[in-house]
């Protein structure tokens, strides 16, 4: 893989970090994508932080190999995925605490003693 570099370094054209955009695209879509009952946005939020940290740790392991715009769409994608795990788990925990109030009121509701004896 080193001489791969080397070459691809030799003729001047850096290539782009391996799911760098990816990154930035599931981050963007996990903050979209949050206020589907936040399962969805976490869920990509989490993908695309990996896939983010693994493309920085990919540049910084062969700094002069990628091109710098690369690095910068990882970073942003990186920012993106947090950002929409932060939304997707609270839209998460807000769905929870509703089903558990409108639970809690309409089980005190309903008397429950009658329903089970018939």
């Amino acid at each position: 893989m080193n001489g791969e570099m080397n070459q691809v370094s030799n003729t001047g054209i850096q290539p782009a970090l391996p799911n760098a955009t990816a990154s930035l695209v599931l981050g963007i879509v996990s903050i979209v994508m949050c206020w589907c009952y936040g399962v969805v946005g976490f869920i990509l939020g989490i993908i695309g932080l990996v896939l983010g940290n693994k493309a920085i740790a990919t540049y910084k392991q062969f700094p002069g190999a990628y091109s710098e715009s690369s690095l910068k769409n990882a970073n942003a994608g990186r920012i993106c995925s947090i950002i929409g795990l932060i939304l997707g788990a609270l839209s998460l925990i807000v769905i929870i605490i509703y089903v558990a109030v409108v639970g809690m009121a309409i089980g005190g509701l309903l008397n429950w003693h009658e329903l089970l004896n018939f």
